[in-house]
């Protein structure tokens, strides 16, 4: 890594279909940074059962380029594209990359896991109360899930351990009630309004 390479911001590129490795390869040969994180998994097929790496992100592959090498990225075999925010390529937190690096050389087990976000909705799928569904307040070792009696306009909160979580989709979308006064007819009603 040269001293130029320092200052440069880690990006996500885009793959396509299980080409994460070829690309990554490509990229090396280019001597653009790359940083693939792949952990092991067993796999079976009919005569045998063989423990492989696999893409911890399928379809991601990460580069630690600036602005003029971006173009040779883009045209590597395998890479669609850089993750992007408002039509520039959005930077990943050097933090960020780095705790993946580590994980992945570690000794510990790694797997992938599904991105979980304060607000979600999700279902407790281990422990004495699996199947209970609630909303995700707070995540570090022990997640705080919110479980609400919406007729009764109660809520009440446990922690159970992070990893016994799935987010879920919203089954229906949650409303709230808000009561309109008419003027003209000196009556109300209750309209539903959507959260923001």
């Amino acid at each position: 890594m040269t001293e130029e390479n320092l200052s440069h911001d880690w990006y996500a590129v885009c793959t396509r279909h299980q080409h994460e490795k070829s690309a990554a390869r490509i990229l090396e040969y280019k001597q653009i940074e790359v940083f693939l994180p792949l952990y092991k998994v067993c796999r079976r097929w009919q005569d045998r059962i063989k423990e492989i790496s696999v893409p911890l992100f399928p379809g991601y592959v990460f580069v630690r380029e600036g602005p003029a090498r971006w173009l040779q990225i883009l045209t590597t075999a395998g890479v669609s594209r850089i993750v992007s925010c408002g039509g520039r390529p959005a930077a990943i937190p050097f933090s960020e990359v780095e705790g993946v690096r580590r994980i992945v050389e570690s000794t510990l087990r790694i797997e992938p896991h599904p991105f979980l976000k304060c607000g979600d909705w999700v279902r407790v799928v281990y422990g004495p109360i699996a199947g209970v569904e609630g909303i995700l307040l707070r995540k570090k070792n022990m997640a705080r899930l919110v479980l609400s009696v919406e007729m009764l306009g109660k809520s009440a909160a446990v922690e159970v351990d992070a990893t016994h979580v799935e987010r879920i989709p919203v089954k229906r979308p949650r409303l709230a009630l808000t009561f309109q006064l008419d003027p003209f007819r000196l009556e109300g009603r209750a309209v539903p309004v959507s959260p923001a």
